[in-house]
């Protein structure tokens, strides 16, 4: 790392992914912004993360509205002066109904959190990003093998999942000019508090209702780790040697936002998702 702390901005940093996310950012040195609507959660993020916590800021967001990005993003500036790092993270799903049940204002929550709140923050995320010296910077998106091979009764969310592939592919076009790279991790089911209701079962493509996290031995039952399956591939929930599932996940989580920060390709999608088959 160089003398200079580099900045991040993690969306949704409150719970799950995001607050993992975070943690292992602060403690490879990174200074990071704690981005979400609850200001308590993310509090508890920034507290967990011990002394690397004073290199945190919070700042609630709601990454659908404009005016509340702009605000994140102009609190960023004014505390750390640039931006290294975006991690386009915050998501929404909706409740599992036939298509036709869907309402607008469902089906509008899920797109303004998954969808426009990533484009939201990556057009800030450009403009910091091409004024700073240096210039330049990464934007990683959070996908979802939703993207890939959907469930049923999931069709807000697994759109906006399919948007996120092309606004990741458009961004990384129009950043390499100005040293700006982009690439997406597309992860199967994190046992978070936002697929909680996995572990009692949901509907798969065969119409059978499944909990989804067969693990390595294939047996199945409920998710124990923070990560019980990665991308497609069914693996053994993630612990270390002393059984701590949260320090093993942030060990992974630095490991592959070190492989994408050290890459000079700008897409790196598919190698991602066959790093996370191979752990």
């Amino acid at each position: 790392m160089d003398s200079q702390p580099k900045v991040a901005i993690v969306t949704g940093a409150g719970s799950g992914i995001g607050r993992c996310t975070a943690q292992a950012l602060l403690e490879e040195g990174y200074s990071v912004v704690l981005a979400g609507r609850r200001r308590e959660q993310l509090e508890v993020s920034k507290t967990e993360a011990g002394n690397s916590g004073k290199r945190a800021l919070v700042v609630t967001t709601d990454v659908g509205n404009p005016d509340s990005v702009r605000n994140l993003f102009s609190k960023t500036k004014e505390k750390f002066g640039r931006l290294d790092l975006l991690f386009n993270n915050a998501g929404l799903g909706a409740p599992a109904v036939p298509l036709e049940e869907i309402s607008y204002e469902q089906w509008k929550a899920v797109v303004d959190v998954n969808l426009t709140g990533a484009f939201l923050c990556t057009q800030q995320a450009f403009r910091m990003m091409k004024e700073q010296n240096p210039k330049g910077g990464r934007i990683i998106n959070n996908g979802s093998i939703s993207a890939h091979v959907p469930r049923p009764l999931s069709s807000p969310y697994t759109a906006t999942k399919h948007a996120i592939t092309g606004l990741t592919r458009s961004t990384s076009l129009d950043g390499r000019a100005y040293d700006i790279a982009c690439g997406q991790i597309d992860i199967g089911n994190a046992a978070t508090e936002m697929t909680d209701r996995m572990a009692q079962g949901i509907i798969q493509a065969d119409g059978k209702k499944s909990c989804g996290t067969q693990d390595g031995c294939g047996k199945r039952g409920k998710c124990s780790g923070l990560y019980g399956r990665l991308a497609s591939g069914c693996q053994r929930a993630f612990h270390d040697s002393n059984g701590n599932k949260n320090a093993f996940c942030r060990k992974r989580i630095k490991q592959v936002l070190i492989t994408m920060r050290n890459s000079k390709k700008s897409f790196q999608l598919d190698k991602i998702n066959a790093y996370f088959r191979s752990v």
